[in-house]
């Protein structure tokens, strides 16, 4: 009989979100994803699944979702629970990497349909700002230029929201925490004196059973603290401290500054820690055990290492086409379709 929390694990996997927005995976699509976790792992040959399915390639990032979406292979309740228990009594931390593959496959799913309904924005919305270039150059290009980068900076700031719910859980679960908000923060502020005061403070990750509070970044640079917020991220390690947790620094980035000098040194007077680089990495893969460790991997280190290696000192011209149902992004011999 399968149990209740196999049952809670196939829901959480399958459904995200509510209303318009909501995606739900069909089961030939959540039994895909449970397949390439397997393949993943070097699990396929264990006969823990009940469908064969072929592949088109071992990188989920080189499949299209298009493939997911029109997979006609059967598979059933009984299926995605039977190899979802056979998985997780081999290893018990595969339903968290399932876990993490589903959401962010369907935070892909999300982004694609944002991308082909997000609206051209009309000149009711953009008109006033004409005032700072307008006769700067032709009417019609100038038309064309404000138009084009509201819709870029629209989707941009869409793509942060969605990336924010997507990275942030992933890799506080990787950790073996979760983020928690100011609200239920056990990390208090504390007041110009020292003191602890009742309002919270946001946690990357807290983990409760180490009683560790971390902090994660992909990089630190002098641009936080022109915004205003590095007096912010100095005083989180004291605020925890004085909640008594150990606050941790992780920094993905091996790129020195001044900043993360200044940031870690505060960490560790505070009784923290900072890992830095391929120091931060393996210490997240350490934390998260042999399976956790595989997701990753496989599919957060690569994508993140791979754009921090392109160094674009000089842009290269890219050609951007609205058509009827497609907006294509063209240049250096690639091309990005976008459906509409």
């Amino acid at each position: 009989m399968t149990s209740l929390f196999i049952k809670n694990i196939y829901t959480k996997c399958k459904m995200h979100g509510g209303g318009e927005a909501q995606v739900i995976l069909a089961d030939d699509e959540l039994y895909a994803l449970i397949v390439i976790a397997l393949n993943d792992l070097g699990w396929l040959g264990e006969n823990l699944h009940t469908k064969t399915i072929q592949l088109p390639s071992n990188n989920y990032y080189a499949i299209a979702l298009e493939w997911f979406e029109t997979l006609k292979i059967g598979a059933s309740i009984t299926d995605i629970m039977a190899t979802l228990d056979a998985a997780k009594n081999k290893g018990e931390d595969f339903l968290l990497y399932i876990d993490n593959l589903s959401a962010l496959h369907r935070r892909r799913i999300k982004y694609r349909r944002i991308l082909s309904m997000q609206p051209m924005p009309t000149m009711d919305q953009i008109g006033p700002r004409v005032l700072l270039e307008f006769g700067a150059c032709n009417s019609n290009l100038l038309a064309n230029w404000m138009t084009w980068r509201k819709w870029i900076y629209d989707i941009d700031n869409r793509a942060a929201q969605e990336t924010g719910y997507v990275f942030e859980p992933i890799i506080a679960s990787c950790l073996g925490g979760e983020s928690v908000g100011a609200r239920n923060s056990p990390v208090k502020r504390v007041d110009k004196d020292g003191n602890q005061t009742t309002n919270g403070r946001q946690i990357d990750c807290y983990v409760p059973s180490s009683n560790i509070a971390y902090e994660v970044k992909l990089r630190v640079t002098i641009a936080a603290s022109g915004q205003g917020r590095f007096g912010e991220e100095l005083s989180f390690p004291f605020e925890c401290q004085a909640a008594g947790i150990k606050p941790v620094l992780l920094v993905l980035d091996p790129t020195p500054s001044n900043r993360l000098d200044e940031l870690s040194r505060k960490f560790i007077y505070c009784g923290g820690e900072l890992y830095q680089g391929e120091d931060a990495w393996l210490y997240m893969e350490e934390k998260s055990g042999e399976v956790v460790s595989v997701f990753i991997e496989k599919y957060i280190r690569p994508a993140i290492s791979e754009i921090e290696e392109i160094q674009l000192r000089t842009l290269e011209q890219i050609t951007l086409t609205w058509e009827e149902q497609n907006i294509m992004i063209s240049g250096a011999g690639a091309t990005y379709q976008i459906k509409r």
